[in-house]
């Protein structure tokens, strides 16, 4: 985008703050404009026909969320919810879509955004058909690591909820909460209450390996 184009859109955009819990939208919304992230984490999730949430995407500080139900003119195929305290900015749909009639350039950096985000969903799809449960646990805790980052004491920045870390990975709280136990005995992690920590990388990525 051109500064002039930037400021434009920047000139429409609203800031919001979102608790930890709330929800930026809803599956099946229709969305008036996209939500990028300033600060905190989100968790893209999608019900599925049982009633169980699958969480596809943390969308974190930088990313947008809700363009692919704007610009195809669609409800939302997934709900966002904050997993801590955020920092959103509201751009409306009117700037967006006028940038993308008039500017090939964003156009084509708007297509190949969203290229990545179906290549991203393909991988979780086939980590769900040739992982075991115990290798996507492995690879989740790794990912939340590598992304987000660690604090003072080594715990995952990002600290989701045993039924959340299930949904990531698509199977049930109770297996979840099975396998952070024998981790844990294993010592390849640690536990404060919710809290996780990785104590033995490598032997966590011998496990998404299959060694």
């Amino acid at each position: 985008m051109s500064k002039e184009e930037l400021k434009r859109v920047s000139d429409t955009k609203t800031s919001k703050t979102i608790k930890k819990g709330q929800a930026i939208f809803e599956e099946g919304e229709k969305l008036n404009g996209v939500f990028c992230v300033r600060e905190g984490v989100s968790k893209l999730s999608k019900l599925s026909a049982n009633g169980k949430d699958q969480i596809v995407k943390l969308a974190s500080k930088g990313e947008v969320m809700g363009q692919r139900s704007v610009i195809a003119e669609e409800t939302t195929n997934l709900s966002a919810v904050a997993v801590s305290d955020m920092e959103v900015c509201f751009i409306p749909k009117e700037g967006i879509v006028e940038a993308l009639h008039k500017n090939p350039n964003f156009t084509v950096e708007v297509l190949r955004h969203m290229a990545h985000d179906l290549r991203e969903a393909d991988d979780v799809i086939v980590n769900m058909s040739q992982k075991t449960v115990k290798q996507r646990i492995a690879e989740a805790f790794l990912y939340l690591r590598d992304n987000f980052g660690t604090d003072a004491e080594g715990y995952l920045k990002v600290t989701l909820s045993r039924e959340d870390i299930a949904n990531v990975v698509g199977t049930a709280t109770e297996s979840c909460i099975r396998i952070i136990s024998e981790f844990k005995k294993k010592k390849y992690i640690k536990t404060s209450g919710k809290k996780i920590g990785i104590e033995d990388e490598k032997k966590l990525r011998d496990l998404v390996d299959g060694f």
